[in-house]
């Protein structure tokens, strides 16, 4: 795995700075006080874990399993979401929280295999509660996309919370099946219809949900 160049370091930190930004966003949408609270983000990230290693499969010896490269990207965004939660601190210094995580993204450490990789990114964050940036490029890598796939498919899952806190998704009237299947396999099919350098992205995105969501849960 290459490291980054300096731009290209400086490019992806902006990026981190720029997702940090939404992430405290949309946890401020849940929570305007979220930080004080002091949630147990290191747990969702580890409950998340087990997720993706469904999605990766093969660890079940007892029954066939199918690998789905689309779900795993997307339950590595998911864990994504909780780690950049656990680096923004009160001062909200999104740069140098970028840039520290483009150091440690630039910095993998060598694979020890897709699913004990991902344990070791839920071992960190149960005994020490910190999030192993370093792992997610290892893991994105054995899929076979990097940092821009992981930066346009952050950009689609945070409209799409954002979506979903506009549609009663903490009250529970939010309906996450649309025509049979989960708004997260509609959210796959909009990102892929949609041009990620536009600068209305992120608005083309909510409106292709919109367009999609039912008026009632079938």
């Amino acid at each position: 795995m290459t490291a980054p160049s300096g731009s290209s370091l400086d490019a992806l930190a902006a990026k981190a700075a720029a997702m940090l930004q939404l992430q405290d966003e949309m946890n401020a949408r849940v929570d305007a006080d979220w930080i004080a609270r002091n949630r147990e983000w290191y747990r969702a990230l580890w409950i998340e874990c087990a997720e993706l290693m469904d999605h990766y499969g093969g660890w079940k010896w007892w029954k066939a399993s199918q690998r789905d490269v689309e779900q795993v990207m997307l339950e590595i965004v998911d864990i994504w979401h909780f780690g950049l939660s656990m680096r923004i601190t009160p001062e909200r210094d999104f740069a140098a929280a970028g840039a520290q995580i483009a150091a440690e993204w630039s910095h993998p450490p060598a694979s020890a295999g897709f699913l004990r990789d991902v344990e070791q990114l839920a071992a960190t964050a149960v005994a020490q509660g910190q999030f192993a940036v370093g792992l997610i490029p290892v893991l994105l890598a054995d899929i076979g996309r990097n940092f821009d796939d992981l930066y346009r498919a952050y950009l689609g899952k945070n409209v799409l919370n954002f979506f979903r806190q506009d549609h009663g998704y903490r009250d529970g009237s939010y309906v996450k099946q649309w025509s049979g299947r989960e708004d997260n396999e509609h959210l796959v099919e909009v990102l892929a219809a949609l041009d990620a350098n536009a600068t209305d992205f992120r608005a083309n995105i909510y409106r292709a949900l919109q367009d999609r969501y039912p008026a009632t849960g079938v």
